[in-house]
């Protein structure tokens, strides 16, 4: 779990089997389960953003997905 804002460690997609290169996350949380300073992220790659958002969404778990930006000079 990472928070809003904050750099993932690995940038593959989070949809079960895929490992492309990601290009979105997914920010979001169980209110059934979860308090409201605790946020679960998910990436996803072009192919899998919206197969994820709408399984999210059919859940009616709140929800923001955005561009995943990639911190490129980090490490140079």
């Amino acid at each position: 779990m990472i928070g809003f804002g904050a750099t993932p460690e690995t940038t593959s997609c989070s949809r079960a089997g895929c490992r492309e290169v990601a290009g979105w996350r997914l920010d979001w949380r169980n209110p059934r389960i979860h308090t409201e300073d605790r946020v679960k992220t998910w990436l996803a790659c072009d192919e899998h953003v919206e197969f994820l958002r709408q399984f999210l969404l059919t859940r009616d778990f709140p929800l923001r997905v955005s561009p995943l930006a990639v911190d490129v000079t980090e490490g140079a």
